[in-house]
């Protein structure tokens, strides 16, 4: 039996809510079910410091996952603000810059592609729907499993060749957005009305991010899929 690549999935966090009236964490089991059903070998990551550096040393690859919570003021390009850090960002910002400078194959999903895209200078717009003139509606009610929009994939990305296309239809469920993009990130993909929807880092091995949310589509042949199986591939191949 071929051996399954370790695959990490940051958790997310919940102050409180309908599990517990105490601090937890939680993450929709369709990370898991895509990573598994990919090849991967799936694990929930936590928030722990001293721990940090021994998880990424295990994993052959890393999920950032969406998740509603705030940015610190100056990710949307205004000054620090001495506001208390949210404790999933307070964790994943050094998490991500630390798989990127060990190249460790690295997808982000939603706010993970923005967390990605941060690490690396870009800054986010805070409410597109009133900062923007979208065309799309972005933060859309349908239910997750269905499409709400297309997007177009630039030709020559890593994204083209995954997905096999130019253009796809994908969910959404976001009201932020990447605003200023340095240079050394690719824009992969965007939604009619100019949003970016998908970012690659052409000098790590595999390290994509993606606006939608492709674990609830989880066809075989299905391109957000395929975003996992190559994860998976990359993950498999890393030292």
């Amino acid at each position: 039996m071929t051996k399954r690549p370790l695959i990490g999935i940051l958790l997310d966090y919940e102050s409180e809510g309908s599990f517990s009236k105490r601090p937890h964490y939680a993450l929709r089991t369709a990370y898991f079910d895509a990573v598994w059903k990919a090849g991967g070998l799936p694990v929930g990551i936590p928030y722990l410091e001293q721990a940090r550096a021994d998880y990424l040393k295990s994993l052959g690859g890393l999920i950032v996952p969406g998740g509603f919570y705030p940015f610190p003021s100056e990710v949307y390009g205004q000054p620090a603000n001495g506001a208390a850090v949210h404790p999933r960002y307070a964790f994943e910002r050094t998490l991500m810059a630390d798989a990127l400078a060990q190249d460790l194959p690295t997808l982000g999903i939603c706010a993970g592609m923005q967390v990605m895209a941060v690490s690396r200078g870009a800054t986010i717009w805070r409410d597109i729907k009133n900062e923007l003139e979208c065309a799309v509606d972005h933060l859309n009610a349908k239910p997750a499993e269905q499409t709400a929009h297309t997007v177009s994939i630039a030709a020559g990305t890593r994204l083209f060749d995954i997905t096999g296309t130019s253009e796809m239809a994908v969910n959404t469920a976001h009201n932020e957005a990447l605003r200023e993009i340095p240079d050394g990130i690719t824009i992969s993909a965007r939604a009619p009305d100019g949003i970016v929807e998908a970012i690659e880092l052409p000098d790590r091995r595999f390290a994509i991010g993606v606006q939608w949310h492709p674990e609830f589509f989880l066809t075989d042949g299905d391109p957000s899929f395929s975003l996992f199986q190559q994860l998976v591939v990359a993950a498999g191949d890393h030292p």
